[in-house]
């Protein structure tokens, strides 16, 4: 027998076969979109310009957005406090007044974006306190007492700015704008315009056959029918807005003549009727507002405290405004010595309001950043115009009344489709953050609903003569309380802020902080006018541009 050898070989290497990679669904479904600073429908942005003839309708339009807004809290609130019909039309020229004050003011030295400040109804839980302090004392007459109350508003708005201009120029806002960040910005901008639903299709439904078909009429002209010619297509989209108003008007004046509300409700008339306002016959030909026009200032320690309240609020809500308005015109993020300037100065504008006897503070309006997104044109040069109508129908009484009659379901049609675009717009932000996170999930869920929830607790536990869910025997601190917690945006940049900074991320980059950082351009956006910069000590330039 022979032996034969044996001999054992190594195996062959196994070959690692690398797992496949997952499927990229959103490939195989189409096309992806990088995020994009910038909107590319825009067709003018915050430093480009229409044409001068565009320009003035387009200011006209703001100026009309806005005015729904002042007729709407002086239709609320001065029969309540005991005035007249020739007391509201002073007060709606007042606060259009101050609203063009502020305006040019912002946009030329505080925050330079194309932001129309508007009246606030933060401010409506504290004004109803003075009225209840009022209601309860002995007056001669309603009118006294709607002096009375309009004089303690004025000193209660003189002291609360200062909250406001020590905030904004000491810079411990725009330290505390620096804890921002995109998924905590996505719930305050949305709740910037779902906030206001109440101003929409509830009002709107106090009169259907004028509200709906202004807003069915608006959706189609301005988003349908511009399809139908190139030339229609940048008119309808440009100024649909105006002829909807006076096709929808003219629509409620016939109703109104021939007798379609003479045996409705009485609240039935107020909101349809055009000739219910009273506006025209009781406003002046000319009126030019002047400091203490209603007195000397009366100042109450417990209702300066709800004013306070209403001041933060106000410059919380501005702040998502403000953030709104840059994506909408084409600009960077506000940087942190931007929203400090703007916050300083509209204090100041407080101050002025205060001085002046205006009803109530004013923010960023919302109404007319949405206006930005319907008309596509973010122009710094179209708002600074609005001013000029703004202050032009305040002084020559008349003419501002005519416009001020058209009917408040117009404008909450309007509205509907305004506040929806600034919510849209804050829900863009999500682009630069990573959407995949569960951690960004958890702050963007829990901020939003919240925001919501606490808020609409708020408005149900609220009586009619404003007392709110907190009653404590401080009534000053239930003020400040029940008017942050009534405010959705105040909720949310609360909630979400201290989420976003407590949560770990990981990687930081998750959050998208570095949205925040700006670029090259933002100087360009938001550097102060050239000419008014020459006539500026250099000492007080250095001091602005490090807040």
């Amino acid at each position: 027998m022979v032996e034969t050898d044996h001999h054992h070989y190594p195996p062959p290497p196994q070959v690692v076969v690398p797992p496949a990679a997952p499927p990229n669904f959103a490939l195989s479904r189409g096309p992806t979109w990088t995020p994009a600073e910038q909107l590319h429908q825009l067709q003018c942005c915050i430093h480009s310009n229409p044409s001068w003839p565009q320009a003035l309708f387009l200011a006209f339009q703001h100026y009309i957005v806005n005015l729904g807004t002042t007729v709407l809290i002086a239709s609320t609130v001065v029969p309540r406090m005991g005035g007249d019909h020739g007391d509201k039309a002073r007060v709606i020229q007042v606060l259009l007044f101050m609203s063009g004050i502020n305006t040019l003011l912002q946009t030329l030295i505080g925050s330079r974006l194309p932001t129309v400040m508007g009246v606030s109804f933060a401010y409506t839980l504290p004004l109803l306190s003075i009225i209840n302090d009022y209601t309860d004392e002995a007056c001669t007459c309603e009118h006294d007492r709607f002096v009375r109350g309009m004089r303690t508003i004025q000193g209660s708005l003189i002291v609360s700015s200062f909250v406001n201009i020590i905030l904004g120029y000491s810079r411990a806002w725009g330290e505390l704008t620096r804890l921002f960040s995109p998924i905590s910005m996505v719930p305050v901008v949305c709740h910037v315009g779902l906030g206001r639903f109440a101003r929409g299709f509830p009002l709107l439904g106090n009169c259907v056959e004028i509200g709906l078909p202004m807003l069915i009429l608006l959706v189609i002209s301005q988003q349908y029918l511009k399809r139908i010619h190139s030339r229609g297509h940048l008119i309808l989209e440009r100024f649909a807005l105006l002829f909807c108003i006076g096709i929808i008007w003219a629509f409620a004046a016939i109703l109104t003549v021939a007798g379609a509300y003479n045996n409705v409700k009485t609240a039935t008339k107020q909101s349809c009727r055009t000739d219910r306002s009273f506006l025209i016959s009781s406003a002046p030909w000319i009126k030019i507002p002047y400091p203490f026009q209603w007195g000397t200032p009366i100042f109450r320690a417990s209702h300066v405290f709800g004013m306070i309240g209403a001041a933060l609020v106000s410059s919380a809500e501005s702040t998502g405004t403000f953030f709104a308005a840059a994506r909408l015109s084409g600009a960077t993020a506000p940087p942190a010595h931007v929203l400090s300037r703007s916050i300083g100065l509209q204090g100041i504008g407080m101050l002025l309001e205060g001085l002046f006897g205006s009803l109530v503070g004013t923010t960023a309006s919302v109404e007319n950043v949405g206006l930005l997104g319907l008309t596509h044109i973010g122009s710094r040069r179209v708002v600074q115009i609005s001013t000029a109508f703004m202050i032009f129908f305040s002084i020559f009484g008349k003419f501002g009344a005519f416009f001020a009659s058209i009917p408040l379901p117009i404008f909450a049609a309007i509205y509907c489709i305004l506040l929806g675009i600034v919510a849209a717009s804050g829900i863009t932000f999500i682009q630069f953050v990573n959407n995949n996170s569960m951690r960004n999930i958890y702050v963007l869920g829990v901020s939003l609903f919240l925001g919501l929830s606490i808020a609409q607790y708020s408005a149900m536990n609220t009586t009619y003569d404003g007392h709110g869910p907190v009653r404590t025997n401080a009534r000053w601190f239930n003020d400040i309380l029940n008017t942050i917690f009534s405010s959705p945006a105040t909720v949310a940049i609360i909630v979400g802020t201290v989420l976003d900074n407590t949560l770990e991320a990981t990687p930081v980059d998750d959050r998208g902080v570095q949205y925040n950082n700006g670029d090259d351009r933002t100087e360009e956006f938001y550097c102060y006018p050239l000419r008014i910069i020459e006539y500026i000590p250099t000492w007080i330039i250095l001091f602005f541009y490090r807040l």
